[in-house]
């Protein structure tokens, strides 16, 4: 589309920065290919905080924020380059259905042809609701769903002074949102769902259900299937290929795993494992970089990528004195 007049342009930039319009949407590499999309950056408005350009750009806030540390979430400031992670390692998971990562606060939905993938962020389940792991099914699809608050739920609202009714009817206080469906685990009503708090997307604060901005869910909603398979899984670490280069994906642990925070020594495991048939170095250095700084971010970890990115920051700084 060419914006050529004014009218044409102010249309093109509503489409393009409206949240529909930027729905994550990828093509599977019939290779098998590990990674999807590319890398992003934006520029910052003088009235944008990193939430508008996370809702902007169908980023969750964690999400965002791990990608620049440094920056002010709530005065970025204007012309300030932001960093969008865009570009994604796949969880180690069946590429089918849903499959949901709970440290990377994203859900990924394959197409039943297996040609595409579609991306979204969400809020899980915080520390003592936590969401539960495993394979599970949508078993139900309801749109404007009213909320039955579990007894526990109200008590926890109650001790801070907020009543809960024993029913909530669909509509702009339902924290339900527009659409849900149901999984099939037993022991709870867990959803993936829509919210009316669209802020809270992309962090660790529900009672274990999975929260989508409204405009996702929709989506989601129109193409996943009762019966769709859904994997929950806990991938702190993500190793993959694309074109002869093996990358790593770090993101920070879940609250509830901090006693016990998955270690370099197990990024290491991953990487040796997924390096094992090929005869490609691995550079340990750049390995232990993207461990230590929990960006969220795939970079590359051959010794060849290594050595280029030293290049060009050594070029950026001078040489040393």
């Amino acid at each position: 589309m060419r914006c050529v007049k004014r009218w044409s342009a102010l249309l093109c930039w509503a489409l393009i920065s409206s949240p529909s319009a930027l729905a994550d949407r990828y093509p599977l590499e019939p290779a098998g290919g590990d990674l999807i999309g590319e890398p992003r950056q934006a520029s910052a408005r003088h009235e944008d905080t990193l939430l508008d350009l996370a809702r902007r750009y169908k980023l969750g806030y964690e999400e965002i924020i791990n990608a620049n540390p440094g920056v002010d979430p709530w005065m970025p400031g204007a012309g300030v380059r932001i960093e969008l992670s865009k570009l994604r390692i796949l969880p180690a998971a069946e590429r089918r259905g849903i499959v949901i990562n709970l440290p990377e606060h994203r859900l990924y939905f394959f197409t039943p042809d297996g040609t595409e993938v579609y991306s979204y962020p969400v809020s899980i389940g915080k520390m003592d609701w936590n969401t539960p792991l495993g394979a599970t099914r949508i078993v139900s699809k309801v749109k404007d769903p009213p909320w039955y608050p579990p007894e526990s739920v109200r008590r926890e609202h109650a001790a801070k002074g907020d009543i809960l009714p024993a029913v909530v009817p669909a509509g702009p206080d339902n924290p339900l949102g527009r659409y849900a469906m149901r999984l099939g685990i037993p022991g709870g009503a867990y959803l993936i769902h829509g919210t009316n708090r669209p802020a809270g997307v992309g962090m660790q604060v529900t009672h274990g259900c999975m929260r989508l901005y409204p405009e996702d869910i929709e989506a989601l909603f129109g193409m996943a299937a009762v019966n769709t398979p859904v994997a929950i899984v806990n991938q702190p670490f993500k190793v993959g290929w694309r074109d002869g280069r093996l990358w790593v994906e770090v993101h920070p642990a879940l609250k509830e795993d901090v006693v016990e925070p998955p270690t370099m020594t197990d990024l290491a495991r991953l990487v040796v494992e997924a390096a094992r048939q090929s005869l490609v170095p691995i550079d340990w250095s750049a390995v232990q970089q993207a461990y230590l700084e929990t960006r969220g971010m795939p970079v590359p970890v051959t010794v060849s990528d290594a050595l280029t990115a030293r290049e060009v920051d050594t070029k950026k700084k001078g040489p040393a004195a």
